[in-house]
C-alpha cells in the first residue's frame, strides 16, 4: 500500500508538471522578414511599453515583426492619418482614433528622437488595429444593445489584415475591403458627403397647431418656405409671402416623397416633423445607420429577400438585381418586428394560426372575458392540454393561458392565404393578411412583429419556383380546397429583416420615420 501511494503521487506530479509545462509553453511566433529597401530606420521595441495599451492584439503584432518598428513607409503612414482624419465617412469619430495628436507626430517626424518613433509607431498600430475593427464590425455588439436583435457575431482578426497589407503592400485596398460593400452603406457614405454640403443651419423650429392645407395664410408659412429652400425642395426666391402657393405645395410634396411621407401637399404633424429635422439631427441619423450597416452580414446571398422594416417594404433580390418588390406592414414600437437574418424553408397554403402568447394575454383573453362569442366570431378554437376541444360555456378565465388557440383557415384568418416559414427564435414569419386595405396606409407599423406582404401568392410563387406545381393558377387551386398545405423552398434563399432610416437616391438625402426610435440613441452610445 505504502509503494502504491508513492507510485500514484509521482505519477500526479508528473502529471501536473506536464499540464503545467504545457500551460506555459510559448507561442510560436512566426517572424516576418522584411524586404529592403525600406524607408527610415527600424527601432527595437522595449516590450515593457505595450503594458500601457493592455492590448493583447497589439503585442501579437509586434511578435511578429520580433518587436521592432513597422511604418518606416511614409505613404503607409499618410493612409492611415488619411483613414482617421475622414473618419466621420464611416460613421465613425476621428478623435477616437488620436488623430490630432498622430498628425501632429507626423508633421515634426525627422525631428523625434528614437523613443518618440517608438511611440509613434506603437500608437499608429494600436489605434490602426482599433479602426479596422470598427469599419468591419462597428464600435458597438447590438446583442449588448437590444434583445430583439438576432445577428451572427462577426469576429476580425485584424493583424490578419494587416499583416495582410505588409505582404501585398496594399494598404489601402485592403483598408478598404474591410468596410461593408452593400449598395446602401454606399449610399449612406453619399448621403453624408451631400448632408456636408449644405451650409450651418440656423433656421428655427416650426410649433405644430392644426394641419396646413394649399390657400391657407400663415406666419408659420415663412419659416416652411425657409426649410423647403434650404434643404433644395424649393428654389431660392427674393421675397417670401405667408401664403400656402402652388409652388411650395409641389415643395412639399418633394419633400414628403424624400421622407416616405404621404406626398399630398398636406402639412400635418409628420410632415412638420421632419422639417424639423436640424443638419446635425440628420448628420447623427446617418451616422447611426452607417454602424448599424457594419453589424449586417457582408454575404447575403445570392437570392434573398430583403425588409428595410422603416421604410415597408420587400425586395426579392436575384444576383444584385431587385426582380420583385412589395408593400409590408411590420410590427408596432410596442411589438416590434425582430432584426434577424435566416434561411426561407417553406410556404404554408390555407394556413391554420395558433395565436402567440403575447397576443393572447394582451387580446384575445380580455375580449372573451368581455364576450364570451368573441371566439367564434373570429373561428377561433380552444383546445386543452389533452388535446380536446374547449366550449365556450366550459372555458374557464384562470385556466386561458393554458389553452391553445387556432383560428381555422380561410379569408378571415389573421395569416390570410398563405404564410412563408424560417427559422428563428422569435416565432416570426411573413403572410399574407386579412386587412389588406392597410396597404394604402403610409404608416404601416401596424402588426404583432411579423411582416405581412401584399400580394403574397405572387411572391410565393416566384420564391418556389415550381412552374409544374405552384403557378398562379395551381395555387388558386390549393386555396379553393380550403386545406393546408405545405410547399419547400428548395432554392437557397435568405431573408433578412433589417433596419435603416437613411440613404441617397440621385444625389437627393433620403428618410424614413425612426419608427423605434433606435437613431439618436444609438448615436449617444456611439459617443
Amino acid at each position: 500500500m505504502k509503494y502504491f501511494f508513492l507510485l500514484l503521487s509521482i505519477l500526479i506530479f508528473v502529471s501536473c508538471k506536464k499540464e503545467v509545462e504545457k500551460k506555459t509553453s510559448p507561442k510560436k511566433v512566426e517572424i516576418i522578414k522584411r524586404d529592403k529597401p525600406y524607408e527610415g530606420k527600424i527601432l527595437k521595441i522595449d516590450t515593457t511599453l505595450y503594458a500601457k495599451f493592455e492590448s493583447p492584439v497589439l503585442v501579437d503584432f509586434y511578435a511578429n515583426y520580433n518587436n521592432e518598428t513597422v511604418w518606416q513607409s511614409t505613404e503607409f503612414r499618410k493612409i492611415i492619418l488619411n483613414e482617421f482624419k475622414n473618419a466621420e465617412n464611416e460613421g465613425l469619430f476621428p478623435d477616437d482614433y488620436r488623430f490630432e495628436k498622430l498628425n501632429k507626430l507626423e508633421t515634426k517626424i525627422n525631428k523625434l528622437n528614437d523613443k518618440e518613433l517608438v511611440d509613434y509607431d506603437l500608437l499608429l498600430t494600436y489605434n490602426l488595429q482599433k479602426y479596422i475593427w470598427h469599419i468591419s464590425q462597428g464600435k458597438l455588439n447590438p446583442k449588448a444593445i437590444y434583445g430583439d436583435w438576432d445577428l451572427k457575431p462577426k469576429n476580425t482578426d485584424v493583424n490578419v489584415i494587416l499583416l495582410k497589407a505588409f505582404k501585398e503592400n496594399k494598404l489601402q485596398t485592403v483598408l478598404d475591403s474591410c468596410k461593408p460593400q452593400h449598395i446602401v452603406y454606399k449610399r449612406l457614405k453619399k448621403a453624408m458627403g451631400i448632408l456636408n454640403s449644405f451650409p450651418k443651419d440656423t433656421i428655427k423650429t416650426i410649433a405644430f397647431s392644426e394641419k396646413i392645407l394649399p390657400n391657407d395664410t400663415l406666419n408659420s408659412i415663412l419659416t416652411i418656405k425657409r426649410r423647403l429652400m434650404y434643404w433644395k425642395d424649393l428654389k431660392p426666391q427674393d421675397s417670401l409671402t405667408k401664403i400656402y402657393d402652388s409652388k411650395t405645395v409641389e415643395a412639399v410634396k418633394r419633400f414628403q416623397a424624400r421622407h416616405g411621407l404621404a406626398a399630398d401637399g398636406v402639412i400635418g404633424k409628420g410632415t412638420l416633423n421632419a422639417l424639423n429635422f436640424s443638419k446635425t439631427k440628420r448628420k447623427h441619423q446617418i451616422m447611426a445607420n452607417l454602424e448599424r450597416w457594419k453589424w449586417f452580414s457582408q454575404d447575403l446571398g445570392n437570392e434573398y429577400v430583403i425588409i428595410n422594416i422603416p421604410e415597408y417594404k420587400l425586395r426579392l433580390v436575384e444576383n444584385n438585381d431587385t426582380v420583385r418588390t412589395h408593400k409590408v406592414i411590420v410590427g408596432t414600437n410596442k411589438r416590434k418586428t425582430p432584426i434577424l437574418s435566416s434561411k426561407l424553408s417553406y410556404a404554408v397554403f390555407n394556413p391554420t394560426w395558433t395565436v402567440p402568447p403575447t397576443i393572447l394575454k394582451e387580446d384575445i383573453i380580455p375580449a372573451t372575458i368581455k364576450n364570451r362569442g368573441y371566439l367564434a366570431s373570429k373561428n377561433i378554437t380552444v383546445y386543452d392540454n389533452t388535446g380536446n376541444k374547449v366550449s365556450a360555456s366550459d372555458w374557464n378565465a384562470s385556466k386561458a393561458k393554458g389553452y391553445r388557440y387556432v383560428q381555422s383557415p380561410g379569408s378571415f384568418n389573421s395569416l390570410g392565404m398563405v404564410k412563408i416559414i424560417f427559422p428563428n427564435k422569435f416565432s416570426v414569419y411573413l403572410h399574407d393578411t386579412n386587412h389588406r386595405d392597410y396597404f394604402e396606409k403610409w404608416n404601416r407599423s401596424l402588426s404583432s412583429g411579423c411582416v405581412r406582404v401584399e400580394n403574397p401568392l405572387e411572391l410565393t410563387s416566384s420564391l418556389l419556383k415550381d412552374t409544374m406545381n405552384y403557378d398562379s393558377e395551381k395555387i388558386k387551386e390549393i386555396l379553393k380546397t380550403g386545406e393546408t398545405k405545405n410547399a419547400s423552398i428548395k432554392t437557397p434563399i435568405y431573408v433578412h429583416q433589417w433596419y435603416w432610416t437613411a440613404w441617397s437616391e440621385d444625389n437627393k438625402l433620403i428618410f424614413r420615420d425612426d419608427i423605434y426610435n433606435l437613431d439618436e440613441e444609438l448615436f449617444k452610445k456611439m459617443n
